[in-house]
């Protein structure tokens, strides 16, 4: 319950500082509000168990503790009996620091050597994204694309890119990749219940805001 008054304070005063303190247009309320509210919701779907196989959204914080929950995400999305090649495995050893672009380097060696490692270029993709402070590169969207590219049924390049897109505010972007994410999945993807309720989220802000139509 602790925890749960002070997310609601945090949001509260966010909320009022860009109101007041930034001056945030009165017809931008509405969607500043649906995205602090959002990010509630999604705060609430990480207490809960997922379905099996599908990814949870990587923590928005800082340091350690969001390279960690950036590497477990996608560790949820590949086998755990098959080992790893050792250019990623010090990869994520940076990550989780929060070291992207020591990350990043590494995870450019490896892949010049073996250019087909979907899981690689993943990886290549979020902590390029990590490094630039959440903001989607050509960098990174070029890296989720060559992971989509090698395996469009893997669900992790739109579902991070989506999510990358949402946390910077680009509400079209992020309902966009979701949509072309369901489209490009199996009728039994265990993922699917989880997208399409957030996309119906994205679409209900949309329709609030007339900014964004």
């Amino acid at each position: 319950m602790g925890g749960w008054l002070a997310i609601l304070s945090l949001t509260l005063v966010s909320f009022a500082i860009a109101a007041f303190s930034l001056r945030l247009p009165r017809e931008g309320y509405a969607v500043f509000g649906a995205v602090l509210l959002f990010g509630l919701v999604g705060y609430a779907w990480q207490g809960s168990p997922d379905q099996p196989g599908a990814p949870k959204d990587p923590e928005i914080s800082s340091g350690q503790q969001t390279g960690e929950e950036m590497v477990s995400a996608r560790h949820q999305l590949f086998d755990s009996s098959i080992a790893k090649p050792d250019y990623l495995v010090f990869s994520d050893g940076f990550a989780r620091q929060g070291k992207f672009s020591d990350a990043a380097a590494a995870l450019r060696r490896g892949l010049a050597d073996n250019p087909d490692h979907l899981e690689g270029w993943l990886a290549l993709g979020m902590a390029l994204t990590g490094h630039a402070d959440g903001v989607v590169t050509p960098a990174a969207f070029y890296a989720y694309g060559k992971a989509r590219e090698l395996d469009p049924a893997n669900p992790g390049a739109d579902f991070f890119l989506g999510f990358s897109f949402l946390q910077t505010g680009e509400i079209r972007a992020a309902r966009d990749t979701w949509a072309r994410l369901l489209a490009n999945s199996p009728e039994d993807a265990p993922w699917l219940e989880e997208i399409t309720a957030r996309i119906e989220r994205l679409d209900q802000m949309i329709a609030n805001a007339p900014m964004l139509q």
